[in-house]
């Protein structure tokens, strides 16, 4: 079924300005109508259908910046876009600040407007899908699984779930925060094992005196306080699957136990006289090269055989950008409910933001970021001011009070802040303010501004 095109209503006292955009937009397949003043305009958002305004801010009776204001309290999922007069910048950052997605500044071109109009409904889109989400979250569809629809983790999770419906051993490859243990879950959750124990480990936290016995187990009296048997992880996962994380810190003595898990499916515990038979599957994880590590001495290299059966790498987040919205709704949700707030909305900018970030910390980092903003957000809306993520236009120094001083300031203060907002790129910054990048090359050498602001 092909989707209906979107409905945009276009507002502007001016009738020959009204029937070229009208015309612009109706030759790109748009529905459009149109409205010659601010309250023929409320009253037609009002009847429904309208996806996105398109409104001159100059207009008798009520302006566009009041119509954008009404428009925003009436129906918040009408996308705003504002036209401004050249050069007032003053206006353009008042209309944004008021909830306006983007401004078209006269003269424009029909590029320019088109190029405005498919980017505020790419936002609309993507706000709806991400409600979609909101409401599958919600629900406890995807809770706890692992969120995103890009490409290469569509790629990674139809070799997962291969992987997880047979009992081969898995190597997970992954940077610190990529979500390890959650895939290591989901490979039990889709195997046959599913109703059975899954035992987590972090190699790594273990002291290096208890290693084996934690894993293995002991007997009563093996070393100074082993009072009593004790069963280790492999026995407690028995009939499960076990997850060893960080595999490359376990040290070489332990490492020789697990590797006769792996080989004969049986543990020596430590004091014992005879091995104990177990029925495990293994998945294991690293975030370091192991083949180095087997160069260094430091791996056994036939472990490294046995556990390399099945190889997985989870791609980074700064592989799958597209996944970054997603998740945030996912975060927004679980920590919404978690803190007991109602869920809020994330701002366009925020999300550009969030979006431009590299995410070194990778879903664990984004977590800890949305989980913050929504306790400390004031209100409905998480701004740019509640994300504790580096933004290239903190160090720019823009004035405290867009709108107050000369044009020339205003602009110039306009400009660093659209630059700040694409992280210093001029061609997107020169196409966010509608000159080309000469002119935006030309006003920062006037203004004494570096050209590589970023």
């Amino acid at each position: 079924m092909t989707p209906k095109p979107a409905s945009i209503l276009v507002v502007d006292d001016d009738p020959s300005l009204r029937r070229v955009v009208v015309y612009q937009l109706e030759e790109e397949g748009y529905r459009v109508t149109s409205a010659a003043s601010g309250a023929e305009a409320i009253e037609a958002v009002r009847a429904g259908g309208v996806n996105l305004l398109i409104t001159d801010v100059m207009m008798p009776g009520m302006d566009g910046l009041e119509l954008v204001d009404r428009v925003r309290a009436s129906a918040p999922d009408v996308v705003p876009v504002v036209i401004t007069a050249h050069g007032d910048v003053a206006t353009a950052v008042r209309a944004m600040q008021s909830g306006a997605f983007d401004f078209v500044e006269k003269p424009f071109t029909r590029e320019r407007l088109l190029a405005s109009v498919g980017k505020a409904l790419a936002y609309a889109s993507l706000r709806d899908e991400n409600r979609r989400l909101r409401a599958l979250v919600g629900g406890g569809a995807v809770s706890g699984a692992i969120v995103g629809s890009s490409s290469s983790l569509r790629a990674f999770l139809d070799d997962l779930r291969l992987a997880a419906d047979s009992d081969a051993t898995v190597l997970l490859f992954g940077e610190s925060g990529t979500g390890k243990e959650l895939a290591a879950g989901a490979i039990h959750e889709f195997s046959p094992r599913h109703d059975r124990p899954f035992v987590v480990v972090n190699c790594a936290a273990i002291p290096e005196s208890l290693v084996e016995s934690e894993l293995f187990g002991h007997r009563k009296g093996a070393f100074t306080g082993a009072i009593e048997d004790r069963k280790g992880k492999f026995e407690a996962a028995g009939g499960g699957t076990i997850f060893l994380d960080e595999i490359g810190d376990l040290p070489l003595p332990a490492q020789a136990r697990l590797l006769r898990v792996l080989q004969e499916g049986e543990v020596d515990k430590v004091g014992a006289t005879a091995p104990v038979r177990v029925d495990v599957r293994v998945v294991a994880a690293t975030r370091v090269d192991l083949e180095a590590r087997v160069r260094e001495s430091t791996f056994r290299e036939d472990l490294w055989y046995r556990l390399n059966v099945i190889p997985l790498r989870i791609p980074p987040l700064r592989e799958r950008p597209g996944d970054v919205p997603i998740l945030i709704e996912h975060f927004l949700v679980k920590h919404a409910q978690r803190h007991g707030r109602p869920v809020p909305r994330v701002e366009p900018l925020a999300l550009d933001r969030l979006e431009r970030y590299d995410w070194p910390g990778n879903v664990r980092e984004l977590e800890n970021v949305v989980e913050r903003a929504v306790i400390l957000c004031d209100g409905e809306a998480i701004g740019r001011e509640d994300l504790a993520v580096a933004d290239a236009s903190a160090a720019l120094p823009v004035a405290e009070k867009p709108g107050i001083g000369s044009l020339e300031e205003i602009e110039r203060d306009h400009i660093l802040r659209v630059l700040g907002e694409t992280g210093g790129n001029q061609s997107r910054a020169s196409q966010l303010l509608g000159i080309d990048r000469k002119t935006l090359y030309l006003k920062l050498r006037n203004y004494g501004l570096p050209e590589s602001p970023a």
